[in-house]
This record gives C-alpha cells, structure tokens and sequence, in this order.
C-alpha cells in the first residue's frame, strides 16, 4: 500500500495484524533505519502481530517508497516531519513506536515533539547524537566508490559472522546496496544535532535495545540513552557484537513484547 505526503512523495507501507478478530488491539509503528527497508523487522513481525496491529513504511528514498531528486535535505528532522504525516494520514491517535539505529534516532525526534501520541517508545541501537566524524567520512566513501562500498566497510559492525548466516549477511548488504547513493550520502552530510538535552522532557515509557559490543563504537553512548529518559529503561544482551535487533530478532522481540505488556 501506498501514502501520499503533503509535497507528493508517495511512501510505502504494509500491515501485518494476526490478532484475535473480536478485540481491538493497540497498534505498534516500526521505523527502519538508513539504507534499510520495512523487510528488516521480518523476525519482529510474527511475535508482535501476533497481539498487535503491525504498521511498518519504507523511509523516503528507501525500500519501495519514492525517491526526491538531488539536493533534498537529508536531516533528522525532516524524516520525523514524514513520520508525523504517516501516523496523521492513517489516523493512529495513540501508538506504540520501535525504531532501530537512525530510526530510533528519528522515533526519538518524533517523540520530543509528540510524546502526547506515544504509548511507548523503543530504540535499538541507535544515536542520540551526531557529532562523531564517521558521517562525513562515510559520505565522502558513498560520494567516491558508491553504497554497496560503504555498505562493505560497514557491515562487520552490524551484523555478527559468528552468529548470523553467511546468506543473511548476504541479503542484507544487498538490501542495503540497492539504496541510492545521494540518500545515503546526502544524509550523512546532514546527520547533525544532539538529542540528549531534550530527552528528560519526554516522560513515555521508554526501552533501549542494544547488543555489549559494537565494533568502533561510532554511534556513541546509546546505551544509556535509557538514562536520559525518566521512564527509561534498557536490555544489553551480552556476548553480541553488533546490531542485535537484526542479529537476535526474535529475542528482541519478545523482550518488547514483555515490555509492552508491562506497561499500565
């Protein structure tokens, strides 16, 4: 399915709701991170459909959705801005949100402007801020060898080879290729600003994912972004190095799942 945007960008979604027909259950947004597609919660969605009404879109640029022409500003908060317009369009007053890497970076923008809409808030592995250097250095490498470049520089760092299938490894990194580069590279230029001093005023229920280790540790401190929120909390899973929310799917969402249903 498809939803058009106020400046015409046409962004795809898909719903996925496996629940009992006689109840009325809560909806969860998903929110995917750059370079990456609504295909990667594919683990997520059997566990949390199964009690939840799944909504996952493809990012502007990304996956199935339209793609701006060059020189549109790739910024943290003109993806929140789509993300406010798709929830408006498809008339979701309260939701639960889960964003992984930049879009939980993007789902925690949304939630400092429009906390009043949010049953909840999830993170997985994802910055709240970006001031580290390696933005610009990953543009310069999209810029000059193209993504399936830096998708190849980068992919140690998120996916473990000594826990994931080599052909996961595979399919992901072409997923991720098939992007195009002045997406990746225009918001890597743009990835700027610092999150944290805003958090403390975001009093949803919060949960940050994130796996021990990361290889480099370019993203910086996100795993005590958990701190930074009142109602925050966090789950590291030990002995992973790298993105466990696409390295240990199904444990991630289960752990989620307890969360949600924690919740009063």
């Amino acid at each position: 399915m498809r939803i058009k945007l106020d400046d015409g960008i046409e962004l795809f979604y898909t719903v996925d709701d496996f629940t009992d027909p006689w109840t009325e259950p809560e909806t969860v947004v998903m929110h995917h991170g750059m370079a990456k597609s609504h295909k990667l919660w594919f683990g997520w969605v059997p566990i949390i459909a199964r009690h939840y009404r799944v909504i996952r879109y493809d990012m502007r640029g990304m996956g199935d959705s339209g793609v701006p022409e060059p020189g549109y500003p790739w910024t943290l908060d003109n993806f929140a801005k789509d993300l406010a317009e798709v929830v408006d369009k498809l008339e979701l007053e309260k939701f639960h949100l889960i964003g992984e890497t930049v879009g939980g970076s993007i789902s925690m923008r949304y939630a400092t402007l429009h906390q009043d809409r949010l049953l909840s808030l999830t993170a997985c592995t994802s910055p709240t801020n970006f001031g580290d250097p390696h933005h610009g250095e990953s543009a310069d490498l999209i810029e000059k060898e193209g993504v399936a470049a830096w998708v190849e520089s980068t992919i140690g760092r998120r996916l473990d080879p000594q826990i994931v299938d080599p052909a996961y490894i595979r399919w992901y990194a072409g997923l991720m290729a098939r992007t195009p580069a002045h997406v990746v590279a225009g918001f890597q230029r743009h990835a700027e600003g610092d999150l944290r001093p805003l958090l403390p005023e975001v009093k949803t229920p919060t949960l940050i994912i994130a796996a021990a280790a990361l290889r480099e540790e370019v993203l910086g401190d996100f795993r005590d972004a958990s701190s930074l929120f009142p109602n925050g909390r966090r789950v590291v899973f030990p002995g992973v190095a790298g993105f466990v929310q696409h390295i240990l799917p199904v444990p991630c969402a289960r752990v989620w799942l307890d969360f949600a249903q924690g919740l009063d």
